[in-house]
């Protein structure tokens, strides 16, 4: 299954947060494919700099290539650094649906800290994990399941537009909120729990227990940064867009 769209209808603000967010890992993202044409290495050694190591994170220090400023910054830089296409474009899909409602329900200064704070959150649930690992994390999906937690707790009944394929055949549905990232918990869940103790390659490991982290941190801190009468206004919008869909279906 996968999110293809949900409900706008009571959101009022322009995302200008969430968009400068997709914006900037897209450009670090041009940057990398750059490094790769010059050399295979030179991608290799901006990942090792600018990537989250948990070793380095748990002793303080900086293993070659170094960084010019404190590693604890790297939590901060692996965010905008991805492995690959699929995992840019999945990234930043999900960032599209979620976050946009979410920066409307904070406030954008908000939702930057909060977003923030959610990927600080899942670099330390991995690093707490694995504190041996030199393998570097990278990428915004710890942030970006802080968003999705934040999302769960404000719109439970949200309808996600979603996407599954039997075979080639797609079939289109709706979703609430509590399902889809439920289930996507979940699967995030006790793939973190078969990873434990497993390693994982630079370029293929996937670090559950960020997400999970991530996650969990946004279900908490949604409740100091949520503004209550913008999402009252989203949940009231939704249902009556929900009740004129009814009507316009004469359910």
């Amino acid at each position: 299954m996968f999110p293809i769209g949900d409900d706008n209808s009571g959101r009022q603000s322009f995302p200008i947060v969430n968009t400068i967010l997709i914006a900037l890992n897209v450009l670090v993202f041009l940057y990398q494919l750059l490094l790769l044409a010059q050399s295979p290495l030179a991608l290799e050694n901006f990942v090792f700099k600018y990537g989250a190591i948990p070793y380095e994170l748990t002793r303080g220090v900086d293993l070659p290539p170094t960084v010019g400023f404190p590693i604890y910054l790297t939590i901060f830089t692996s965010m905008f650094l991805h492995g690959g296409f699929a995992h840019l474009i999945g990234n930043m899909w999900y960032l599209y649906i979620f976050g946009d409602n979410v920066e409307d329900s904070m406030g954008h200064f908000r939702y930057l800290i909060f977003y923030l704070l959610g990927g600080i959150a899942a670099a330390w649930a991995q690093t707490l994990l694995d504190p041996a690992s030199r393998i570097p994390m990278i990428g915004a999906s710890g942030a970006i399941s802080a968003v999705m937690g934040a999302y769960l707790v404000l719109y439970p009944g949200g309808l996600i537009r979603t996407v599954a394929f039997f075979g080639f055949i797609p079939f289109f549905f709706y979703l609430p909120a509590l399902i889809l990232i439920g289930l996507w918990f979940v699967f995030q869940f006790f793939a973190g729990i078969a990873s434990l103790g497993v390693p994982t390659a630079p370029t293929g490991g996937v670090a559950y227990w960020a997400h999970i982290g991530g996650f969990v941190a946004g279900l908490v801190l949604v409740w100091f940064f949520r503004d209550p009468e913008r999402v009252e206004r989203q949940r009231l919008a939704r249902r009556a867009h929900r009740a004129f869909q009814r009507l316009e279906r004469g359910w």
